[in-house]
């Protein structure tokens, strides 16, 4: 949630009379967060709040991450990398994504469809934030359109009802499916909500939705609609598309953020990766790495040092640049550092990145508290060389 944004045609006050041209009564929705405590927005429908139909357990392709250990021998404590360009392309969004990792708070999944989605789907077990690695996409949901370019970050909140929509191919895209929901860090705003004026973004660096209003009845839209919650897929056919919204006002809204607008900190020396906050969670947070003027002292090292960070897992996805604490990493690689052993830079990159005084890197990373586990799925994807890559020099 960023700000406050309304569009459309909305009632002087919430719960009270608004008509249609028709004369027909529009219809309030509420979205909730946290009960009746949390954000909120509100929903102003064309027609009334649509009856679901020929309810049943969705019989399409939809992935569903299941940790290796489950009735499995545990997998040993390594560094893993995946190759996301093993990632089989084909199918929407909501078909091809391909779980790697989850824990109770997180599915960490890879998508690189190829087509619009036909149905809208709601996803009930968690807040979605997307990157974007590649492709131009919108976002249709009952807020209007989202613009979504490669460099994107994307939050869709739990159980907001969307589609996407592919502008340019080919696309690569990562997502975090959060349980517990995906926030602003507390300490990036001031008591009244505003983001400070020494947080790493500003309200302006967030793209909005485009509204678009169906007062007149013509409401164009799918009608079928698949829900996800406690990873089962319910699909129903409604009454109206849940796109005739003539107006909507509140915090909940999809938006977009792209991640070179994120504004880096430089220390004298080497500052911890929570420099790097972008958003967080329950039991995890969000970096950026962007292009960046390094540390300024004489005797700086640049590079990361080895660290044990024995209370957080570790993903990251490459992006582009060079990436100064890892050898053969290109752009699309994951990799997964445990909590448990040492991580660090490849052998020489320390000692190397004396006297650097820029790094041009791109990569998004995500820290977590509970270890992750790898899917099923992901075996297919690891590059089996990656933890030995330490040896030597």
């Amino acid at each position: 949630m960023i700000d406050r944004m309304s569009y459309g045609v909305l009632p002087d006050k919430p719960h009270t009379v608004l008509r249609a041209p028709d004369g027909a009564l529009v219809n309030e929705e509420m979205l909730t967060r946290g009960g009746f405590s949390g954000a909120f927005g509100y929903f102003y429908h064309r027609f009334p709040i649509t009856a679901a139909h020929d309810v049943q357990i969705s019989s399409r392709r939809h992935p569903v991450g299941r940790p290796v250990g489950e009735g499995q021998e545990p997998a040993p404590l390594k560094r893993r990398l995946y190759l996301s360009d093993r990632v089989a392309e084909g199918g929407t969004v909501l078909e091809c994504r391909l779980p790697l990792l989850a824990n109770r708070d997180v599915t960490l999944y890879f998508a690189r469809p190829t087509k619009a989605c036909e149905v809208c789907f709601a996803n009930g077990d968690g807040d979605e934030l997307w990157f974007v690695q590649e492709g131009r996409l919108t976002l249709e949901s009952p807020c209007g359109l989202l613009d979504v370019r490669a460099g994107d970050y994307v939050w869709i909140p739990r159980s907001m009802i969307h589609r996407w929509r592919i502008d340019a191919g080919p696309v690569r895209m990562m997502c975090v499916e959060a349980h517990g929901g995906v926030v602003v860090p507390a300490d990036f705003r001031n008591p009244v909500g505003q983001l400070k004026m020494d947080a790493p973004y500003t309200h302006r660096d967030f793209v909005r939705p485009r509204g678009t209003v169906a007062w007149d009845g013509i409401v164009d839209g799918p009608t079928t609609l698949v829900v996800k919650k406690g990873g089962v897929f319910t699909e129903m056919t409604l009454e109206h598309t849940p796109f005739d919204v003539v107006g909507w006002d509140g915090f909940v809204y999809p938006w977009a953020f792209p991640i070179e607008k994120y504004q880096p900190k430089t220390g004298m020396v080497h500052l911890p990766p929570t420099i790097h906050s972008t958003f967080a969670g329950p039991g995890f947070l969000v970096c950026s790495f962007v292009p960046r003027v390094t540390d300024t002292h004489a005797q700086a090292i640049p590079c990361p040092y080895p660290h044990s960070s024995v209370d957080m897992d570790e993903v990251i996805l490459y992006l582009r640049g060079n990436f100064t604490s890892r050898r053969g990493v290109g752009p699309g690689a994951i990799s997964h550092h445990p909590a448990g052993i040492c991580h660090g830079p490849h052998p020489g990159a320390y000692e190397k990145s004396i006297g650097t005084v820029r790094t041009d890197e791109l990569a998004v990373m995500l820290d977590t508290s509970l270890p992750l586990a790898p899917t099923a799925q992901a075996a297919g994807l690891e590059d089996a060389a990656y933890h030995d890559s330490w040896a030597g020099g």
